[in-house]
């Protein structure tokens, strides 16, 4: 079958016409050959399986059992659905792409998936800020928490985190589409990412370096300024208690939580540090990138599940 032609021309502009590709060619991971992308299919295949049977357990067992319909497990099942979607845009398509070794993807379909890939990770990144404010309020206000945190306040929550996640990236295909892509149209991911494609591009992308520079600032930056000030908050309370006990079985609340955290914000802090430096993207550019997406909906189920009665 004749692959469609590469570069197609879109509009005329004042500096020269608007090219686009057809499509862009996924590498996977740089440097392995097609058998062994081959074989770590089945381990992607297995941590996909997890993710959704996992998550879906989660959502389910919430929705079911009323004891659930609290603020901490209403925030979880918040949580499993983003990370279920979130599976479902990378993992099926990466597993696709070891098993065929068939690496485009088109054009639009790459920035629908990358659009869906950083809003779903800016509602995530939400949704854990809210669940560091009910630890909070639970732990340093336990008298106010029931008043506080009430069901349509949590429906709010949940609401804004959608909301933001949409508005903040709704314009990234937008400000991909107006760059000409004259260059390589190798993607060096497996998924499609806001800083990879805009490599590729051969026009002026200050105004996508900046943008970009300023919602991960906004979002992610603030959310996780806060959540490092509500632990601090909510330590300084743990310390204050009388008995040791209490403390601990205080702090073991938070323990999941810590941990979702962490999974979460380690690899995005590592994946942009990466990404400002510069430079040609390396393999380890692709091994954070590769954390940071496909461990938070694997680990989370994980360790709520073990952690939770």
């Amino acid at each position: 079958m004749q692959k469609p032609q590469l570069l197609v021309p879109v509009m005329a502009t004042p500096n020269g016409t608007l090219v686009h590709p057809a499509y862009f060619l996924l590498v996977g991971i740089p440097g392995l050959g097609p058998d062994i992308h081959f074989w770590l299919a089945f381990p992607l295949c297995f941590m996909y399986a997890m993710a959704t049977l996992g998550n879906l357990a989660i959502v389910l067992i919430i929705r079911v059992e009323r004891r659930l319909h609290e603020p901490m497990y209403l925030f979880l099942a918040m949580l499993s659905t983003i990370d279920l979607v979130l599976s479902s845009v990378t993992m099926p398509k990466m597993a696709s792409l070891f098993l065929t070794g068939i690496q485009e993807i088109g054009f639009n379909v790459c920035l629908a998936q990358m659009f869906l890939i950083h809003a779903l990770s800016a509602m995530e990144s939400a949704v854990l800020l809210a669940m560091a404010f009910d630890r909070f309020v639970a732990i340093c206000h336990p008298l106010r928490h029931a008043s506080v945190l009430t069901g349509p306040t949590v429906a709010k929550i949940g609401l804004a985190a959608l909301t933001r996640g949409f508005v903040f990236f709704f314009p990234l295909p937008f400000i991909l589409k107006r760059l000409s892509y004259c260059q390589t149209h190798m993607v060096t991911h497996s998924f499609c990412l806001h800083q990879d494609i805009m490599k590729l591009s051969c026009s002026d992308t200050r105004v996508n370096v900046v943008y970009g520079l300023f919602i991960i600032l906004s979002v992610m930056g603030v959310d996780s300024l806060f959540i490092g000030f509500s632990y601090i908050l909510i330590l300084k309370t743990v310390l204050e208690l009388a008995s040791q006990g209490a403390a601990l079985k205080a702090f073991n609340t938070c323990i999941s939580h810590l941990c979702a955290v962490l999974v979460f914000y380690v690899p995005l802090i590592g994946l942009s540090v990466v990404h400002r430096l510069g430079g040609p993207t390396s393999l380890l550019h692709v091994i954070m990138a590769n954390i940071y997406l496909l461990l938070p909906p694997v680990v989370n189920p994980v360790v709520y599940g073990a952690k939770t009665k």
